[in-house]
C-alpha cells in the first residue's frame, strides 16, 4: 500500500487542499501517494467525526500536513481516524513530546537555553512576587525570554517577550498571559535570553537523520549555513522519540550553535523557496514503521 498523507481543505472548496497547503498535495500525488482531506475547523470546534468525514475507510497509515493543533486536539484526531481504519505515523503521544516545550526540553537541555517551566490552566493569573522570584533564580544573566509550551509573542517584544531585568519581568509575564488569553498553551516558559546572531536554520529530521536544512519560513530569502552541531542534536532527536522533527538553530553571539525552537514536522512550516518535493519524497519512502 502507497503512503497516505491527510491535508487540511481549503475551507472555500473543501473538495481541494488549503492554498498553504497545495504544491505538497500536488508533490504526494506526483510521487504515487494518496491524499485525503479533513476539516480542520471542524476539528478545532471539538467536532473530530465531522472533521474526517472526508477520510476514506481503511485508508491505512498516514502523514498529517496541516495547521497547528493542540495536543488534546490531534489525540481527538488520532482516536477519529482510528474508527475509520487509518493509523497517524506519529501518535499523539510522540506529537506532544515534539510539539510543547516541556516534552523535549529534557533531550536538548544542553543544547538549549535554561529554562523554567510553569504550568497554568488559560485565564489564571500569572505568577508574581516572591514565587515568580524563586522560579527566576538562576536565570536571566542578560534577561528572560517569555512564551507558553509552544508560540511567544515575539512581535510584542518589549511589551510580552522580553524582560531585561528581574523587575520587568513580571510586568512581562503579566502581560504575555494576558494577551495569550485563552490560547495560552500549557502554560508559562521562562527562558535565558541569549544574544543571537546571523540567520535562523529550519532543520528537518525523519527518523532520526537529516532531511534537509534550510533558512527559517519567517525569512525564506536568508543564506544559511550547515551548523556544525547536528551530531549531537541528531542524538537528541532520536532520544525524543518522535518520528518527524524539526529543530530551529541559530549562532550565538560567543559562535556556539543553539537550539531554540523544536517542533513535529507535520505542522512546521516550510519556506516559500523550498521544493515541496524534498519533504514529501522523504516522508513516502519512510514505511509505515520507525527506522531509527
Amino acid at each position: 500500500m502507497t503512503m497516505g498523507f491527510l491535508f487540511c481543505a481549503d475551507p472555500l472548496r473543501p473538495r481541494r487542499a488549503d492554498p498553504h497547503f497545495e504544491p505538497e498535495a500536488l508533490a504526494v500525488r506526483d510521487g504515487d501517494g494518496r491524499v485525503a482531506l479533513i476539516d480542520h475547523d471542524a476539528l478545532v470546534a471539538g467536532r473530530p467525526g465531522e472533521a474526517v468525514a472526508r477520510v476514506p475507510d481503511g485508508f491505512g497509515p498516514v502523514w498529517y500536513r496541516g495547521w497547528m493543533l493542540r495536543s488534546g486536539q490531534y489525540a481527538a484526531l488520532e482516536e477519529a481516524l482510528r474508527a475509520r481504519g487509518c493509523r497517524l505515523l506519529t501518535d499523539a503521544g510522540a506529537y506532544r513530546r515534539a510539539h510543547e516545550l516541556p516534552g523535549w526540553l529534557h533531550c536538548f537541555r544542553e543544547l538549549t537555553p535554561r529554562t523554567v517551566v510553569v504550568p497554568m490552566a488559560p485565564g489564571e493569573r500569572a505568577p508574581h512576587g516572591r514565587r515568580l522570584a524563586r522560579l527566576a533564580e538562576g536565570l536571566g544573566e542578560a534577561g528572560f525570554v517569555v512564551k507558553d509550551y509552544v508560540k511567544s509573542r515575539k512581535h510584542e517584544w518589549l511589551q510580552a517577550c522580553y524582560a531585561p531585568d528581574p523587575d520587568a519581568l513580571e510586568r512581562v509575564a503579566a502581560r504575555f498571559v494576558e494577551l495569550q488569553g485563552e490560547d495560552l498553551t500549557g502554560g508559562l516558559v521562562i527562558r535565558d535570553f541569549e544574544h543571537f546572531t546571523g540567520a535562523q536554520v529550519r532543520v528537518w529530521w525523519l527518523d532520526g537523520e537529516v532531511v534537509s536544512a534550510g533558512p527559517h519560513p519567517d525569512s525564506p530569502g536568508d543564506a544559511v549555513e550547515r551548523p556544525e552541531i547536528l551530531g549531537d542534536v541528531r542524538e537528541a532527536v532520536r532520544s525524543l522519540g518522535a518520528r518527524f522533527v524539526t529543530t530551529d538553530l541559530v549562532r550565538r553571539a560567543d559562535g556556539a550553535w543553539r537550539v531554540i525552537e523544536v517542533g513535529d514536522g507535520q505542522v512546521s512550516d516550510r519556506p516559500s523557496t523550498a521544493d515541496p518535493g524534498v519533504l514529501t519524497g522523504a516522508l513516502l519512502g519512510a514505511g509505515s514503521t520507525a527506522s531509527a
